[in-house]
């Protein structure tokens, strides 16, 4: 665990590598922020490192979600209805002073309808650390990543299957977070076999030092184990946002969907 005030890039590296020193698997579980309502983020953000939550992605509702299948879809559409906007989201961050480290994951238009500066500065002061801004390009994600590294906070670049290896290297080298590998090509969901990212990682290994973390179709604790040979983290997203759709929908308890699910994950 690592003080409130030390620097997100140095609260996000601590995390990953506490998890290292206790033989494990870093987890990084996914919420869309603002669903079902910002009470319930509060709630989740403040309860997930209890049952094994090294670091927790947090969703800023967008119309048009970058790569993101139905039910992610479907949770940001829902969000949005609600009327959620991103200054509630850093609320729900800032009331919940989460133990674990709060990434953003965020679109380019939300960062420049705020203005890059304006949207760093308010998310850091709400809590966050670090950034994922899947759809940026290559000047502003560089841009982003020196914005977010003067205020402290950590920038962690996708790289998909079908980066090339020259602009891979290139993500990588900005990643002053943690470096998210795309498990497969297409959109998020969750699969049923467990991806083999052994070859990738290791050509990563060779040019950075940053921690990765592999997402997408991760959902079991067998996918789980699978990644955690050979990367440092595994971020899990359907798996768990269609558990608090099926609460939501049923009537049942959402927090308690997700944290039981996250539960299962270890």
């Amino acid at each position: 665990m690592t003080p409130a005030n030390e620097s997100g890039i140095a609260r996000i590296r601590a995390a990953f590598r506490s998890a290292s020193e206790s033989g494990r698997t870093a987890l990084l579980p996914f919420v869309t922020g603002g669903f079902p309502n910002p009470t319930i983020t509060e709630e989740l953000l403040r309860a997930l490192p209890g049952v094994g939550a090294d670091l927790i992605e947090v969703g800023f509702p967008f119309s048009d979600p970058i790569a993101d299948g139905p039910v992610i879809a479907d949770s940001m559409h829902r969000a949005l209805v609600s009327g959620v906007t991103p200054s509630q989201v850093f609320d729900a961050i800032s009331r919940a002073k989460s133990t674990a480290p709060v990434i953003a994951m965020v679109s380019v238009s939300i960062v420049g309808r705020m203005g890059r500066q304006h949207f760093i500065d308010q998310a850091v002061a709400s809590g966050v650390s670090g950034f994922i801004v899947p759809d940026a390009d290559p000047r502003e994600a560089a841009s982003i990543s020196d914005a977010a590294a003067a205020r402290g906070a950590g920038f962690c670049a996708l790289i998909a299957p079908t980066t090339p290896a020259a602009r891979a290297g290139e993500l990588a080298r900005i990643s002053t977070g943690f470096v998210y590998l795309l498990a497969r090509a297409g959109v998020t969901g969750e699969r049923s076999e467990a991806p083999d990212v052994s070859d990738r990682v290791s050509r990563l290994r060779d040019q950075i030092d940053a921690p990765i973390a592999v997402g997408f179709g991760i959902s079991t604790a067998q996918h789980v184990r699978a990644v955690g040979e050979h990367a440092d983290g595994a971020i899990v997203g359907s798996a768990l946002v269609r558990a608090m759709l099926d609460a939501v929908d049923t009537g049942s308890d959402p927090v308690a969907a997700v944290l039981n699910a996250v539960g299962s994950l270890r």
